[in-house]
């Protein structure tokens, strides 16, 4: 085991794991943030999507001692009261269904919307390339992203 000091949705968390343990399984069981999702366990499915220093990273594949100071913002830290464009475009186009996947789909969406402001369908596709949707819902999930993209930018 060993201690470390994470800086997780703007606040200092200090745990003590071992330096393996998956940063979604410190999140999740540790620091009692369970919004992001354990879905295949091997970073393929992008349900346990986080930022890292604002880069959408898997969480399930990466080891919380590979961290260091660099901040992490999971699905509950993106905005207070679920306000951010992009959580609130989700809503407007009713994109959630079983919703499992959502929180890493907004997770990749916002990370995208950070560095490419008006995204082209191919940029969207691209950024969430690889965040499955049992439910397929893409066509509304990129309608979402262009929309939290032009709400963004007004």
């Amino acid at each position: 085991m060993a201690k470390f000091t994470l800086h997780v949705n703007g606040n200092e968390q200090t745990v003590d794991v071992d330096p393996a343990t998956p940063v979604l399984w410190v999140l999740r069981e540790h620091l009692d943030l369970p919004g992001t999702k354990y879905g295949c366990g091997i970073g393929q499915c992008g349900a346990c999507t986080v930022h890292v220093e604002g880069a959408a990273m898997r969480s399930c594949s990466l080891p919380v001692s590979s961290i260091g100071d660099r901040p992490i913002t999971t699905i509950e830290g993106l905005s207070e009261h679920g306000t951010h464009p992009v959580q609130q475009a989700w809503l407007d186009h009713d994109v959630p269904q079983c919703g499992y996947c959502q929180a890493g789909q907004i997770m990749s969406a916002s990370a995208l919307l950070s560095h490419t402001p008006d995204p082209s369908d191919a940029d969207i596709d691209a950024a969430l390339q690889g965040n499955l949707c049992r439910c397929g819902t893409y066509l509304r999930i990129r309608s979402a992203v262009k929309s939290a993209a032009r709400s963004a930018n007004s």
